[in-house]
């Protein structure tokens, strides 16, 4: 047993194992460091995706009140008309 310890101590102080465990470090590092970005990727799509849905949906309701609001202008002016058809009507009668 102290001969495998001895022998791991020996390997793991020279420049080339150093160098390769810095690799491995770094390697996985840069794994996490690009699953982090995908996931922030994949959520600012996601967001983009949905706020593109809610601005489309929010233009889609701002056309209906505009078209309900003609609606109602047109309805008033219709009443309009009609009161005075009708005031024209009593004057005649």
């Amino acid at each position: 047993m102290e001969q495998a310890i001895g022998a791991y101590r020996h390997i793991a102080a020279t420049d080339e194992f150093k160098e390769i465990e810095r690799l491995r470090s770094r390697a996985r590092h840069n794994e996490a460091s690009a699953l982090g970005h995908a996931r922030r990727e994949g959520y600012r799509e996601a967001d983009e995706k949905w706020q593109g849905i809610v601005a489309d949906k929010d233009m889609a309701l701002a056309n209906k009140e505009m078209e309900i609001a003609n609606k109602e202008m047109e309805i008033e002016k219709l009443r309009k008309q009609l009161a005075e058809l009708q005031t024209e009507s009593d004057d005649k009668h």
